[in-house]
């Protein structure tokens, strides 16, 4: 045992009815590190019954994606159907992970549910992960390959070509998460990437409506689309972008008329809370106690990277509603972290903090 894990089993001694938030701040780590402790001295065998570990209320369960993200720059244009030349990167993502991530950074509460395999690039993912959410209910399978994804950006940082290996995602399905049913009983809101099958999807929302839990649902690309429950009773917040708002309600959105008429469409489906996001244009939002309304999209000189904008939006929106703000604020500062996070090389930006884009929501 490590010097880390020897701490932990001596609070336990002292009061085994300890909470791991208590542990935590005892020993001054996030809680998703501690819970990590834990969880290797259960693997050990140094911890034999469950008197400690209380069911963890009101977090955040990001239910989705984690996957090890690829870039590739491209200097000069982009030919297909030849090689170019290119300068590359690696780094961990996901829409569900990524979500997590910024929401960590955001004092949040968090824990992530997800399949991966029991390889290298997990161990990749694990390790930039793990301080910023509980990572203890991932299910690692021996036979299937952690998610990845591989971009190809042109020299203005806009995406050319994507490639995904999502397979592993298929299997992220009921059985696997009614084996921590306590868990999600008593959590505080699910946040859910479309990455899941239909079937889980549809089971969070039946848990969401059982219990009162607040429920976000984030598509991550249009074919996917598919995996959306029949209603969108139950949904607290369904956020997706112009593409995938025209896939479900079956008609092109191009100018305002069509984006209010979409907005009441998905209103209708059974969302409390609905935004289309537009790129430049900025978004589209309404709920049904507010009226559609356009929302300016941030002006911003140069655009670094792409990927994680959208995430960034969705985390800010959730975490300022989470801690009470006016819808207009939410959107606010969904705009302001995915300016902010296009202007960075990074998927989710390590500065990220509340007390960061408070000030640059006041700018």
């Amino acid at each position: 045992m490590n010097e880390r894990e020897q701490a932990v089993l001596a609070l336990i001694r002292q009061n085994p009815f300890m909470s791991q938030q208590e542990m935590a701040d005892k020993m001054k780590l996030s809680r998703p590190v501690l819970a990590n402790l834990v969880s290797s001295l259960t693997k050990q065998g140094k911890i034999v019954g469950r008197a400690y570990i209380l069911p963890e209320e009101n977090e955040v369960i990001c239910i989705g994606g984690a996957n090890l993200d690829r870039k590739f720059h491209v200097k000069g244009n982009v030919q297909f159907g030849t090689s170019n030349p290119a300068s590359s990167s690696f780094s961990v993502g996901g829409v569900g992970r990524n979500i997590a991530e910024n929401l960590g950074r955001l004092n949040h509460q968090v824990t992530l549910l997800t399949t991966a395999g029991k390889d290298a690039d997990w161990q990749v993912i694990h390790e930039a992960s793990e301080p910023f959410m509980n990572l203890r209910y991932v299910e690692q399978l021996p036979d299937a390959s952690t998610g990845s994804y591989t971009a190809v950006m042109d020299e203005q940082g806009e995406l050319a070509l994507a490639v995904a290996n999502m397979e592993v995602y298929d299997l992220l399905l009921p059985s696997l998460l009614k084996k921590h049913e306590a868990m999600l009983m008593n959590a505080g809101c699910f946040i859910m990437d479309l990455n899941c099958p239909k079937e889980t999807v549809a089971y969070i929302q039946q848990v969401a409506i059982a219990r009162d839990i607040p429920f976000v649902i984030v598509p991550v690309s249009s074919p996917k689309m598919n995996r959306l429950p029949d209603t969108l009773q139950g949904v607290t917040w369904f956020i997706c972008n112009t593409d995938e708002a025209e896939t479900i309600v079956g008609h092109k959105i191009e100018n305002s008329a069509h984006y209010e008429k979409a907005l009441q469409q998905l209103l209708e489906l059974g969302a409390e809370h609905v935004i289309i996001t537009a790129g430049s244009k900025g978004v589209y939002a309404a709920s049904t106690t507010t009226k559609p309304s356009h929302f300016a999209a941030k002006v911003i000189e140069k655009i670094e990277d792409v990927t994680g904008a959208g995430d960034a939006f969705v985390s800010a929106v959730i975490h300022s509603w989470l801690t009470g703000k006016s819808f207009a604020t939410c959107i606010d500062a969904g705009l302001t972290n995915a300016k902010n996070t296009l202007a960075s090389p990074y998927t989710v930006r390590p500065e990220l903090s509340v007390d960061l884009l408070n000030s640059e929501m006041e700018e």
